[in-house]
């Protein structure tokens, strides 16, 4: 069955999942929607595509598309989502969810009512090396796993544009960067949920409106506890992003770069174990991380199967998020 693809918003990650879609068999890219003509123009020569629309109500009211790929500023996520799983098309949407977990909680709600799948493009649950890590756990070889620290940050560089305003994105670094670093934890940990969050949240490197700085320690139900940290401008950080540490019971794994640390208290040795990844990325981001991504969102229309991850993940991200934030306003621990 040939699924046709709609696009909502023609920037740097919408083209990413535009090759994507092009990379997989039966996918038709059908139709793209933005407001500035000119650049829809390009988007839709760049990749083929026929059908141009100012809002996705205009593609809507024309029909014949049967998923949305939502990758405009976080503002739009909620409105254009409900809109398209209300009219029964399946959407797939760029993180950080929505503006605020109120706004997650209906797009939620949409999907469970109209029946149309929801995904959220938490992109590092398809990466190879995070994959590797996963599997080590599940394995057993790190024991428990009682702490992670992670980083989510943009070192000497930073976005502009709707970005860094407030009224556009509702959050600065720790939305757009801090949260990749909170779903991976949570992924290797097995999609705890959080019991509670205290941040320090603040803007030290910029004049913006929004955040640039955070430290946020989670603590899940299971007994772990996860520190991220998030920025942009960054003189430095302790890994890339999506970096990840995780301290077991039986051994330490790190993430980027990636191995696997078993120490022998008997004979007072370290076994290292290498997966054979290269010890720092060509890119860090690779296209082929986007490919399995939306391949899993296809692969679960066609099955009629729950994305993950889908709706509840991203909603649970967005409640860590908004407690973080409050945390940091009112200095203490927010429970959930």
């Amino acid at each position: 069955m040939t699924l046709r693809a709609a696009f909502s918003g023609t920037g740097h990650i919408s083209q990413v999942h535009a090759r994507a879609a092009q990379s997989i068999a039966g996918v038709e890219l059908a139709a793209i929607v933005n407001h500035r003509p000119e650049s829809m123009r390009n988007y839709a020569a760049q990749f083929g595509i026929a059908r141009q629309y100012a809002t996705v109500e205009d593609l809507l009211r024309d029909g014949e598309v049967d998923m949305l790929v939502v990758s405009t500023p976080n503002y739009l996520h909620a409105p254009q989502t409900i809109a398209a799983l209300e009219g029964g098309v399946h959407v797939m949407v760029e993180k950080p969810m929505a503006m605020n977990s109120a706004e997650a909680e209906r797009m939620l709600a949409a999907s469970q009512d109209s029946g149309a799948k929801l995904m959220v493009a938490h992109c590092w649950r398809f990466d190879e090396e995070v994959n590797w890590i996963k599997a080590q756990i599940d394995r057993g070889r790190l024991g428990d796993v009682l702490r992670t620290k992670g980083y989510g940050v943009h070192v000497n560089w930073g976005p502009g544009g709707w970005f860094v305003e407030a009224r556009y994105a509702g959050g600065g670094a720790l939305a757009d960067m801090g949260i990749h670093a909170i779903d991976v934890a949570r992924y290797l940990l097995g999609d705890p949920q959080p019991l509670s969050v205290y941040a320090q949240i603040s803007t030290d490197y910029t004049k913006y409106e929004v955040d640039d700085s955070g430290t946020i320690w989670v603590n899940w139900m299971g007994g772990a506890t996860s520190i991220v940290e998030s920025g942009w401008w960054w003189p430095h950080a302790d890994g890339p992003e999506a970096s990840t540490k995780l301290y077991g019971t039986k051994a330490f794994a790190q993430l980027f770069p990636t191995r696997l640390e078993v120490p022998d208290r008997e004979t007072q040795t370290v076994q290292t174990i290498d997966p054979g990844y290269p010890p720092a990325r060509e890119e860090q981001c690779p296209q082929i991380m986007y490919d399995r991504q939306l391949a899993h969102f296809i692969k679960c229309i066609r099955e009629d199967r729950t994305p993950n991850p889908g709706g509840v993940e991203g909603l649970t991200n967005m409640r860590i998020i908004d407690a973080a934030l409050e945390s940091s306003r009112a200095g203490q621990v927010v429970r959930l």
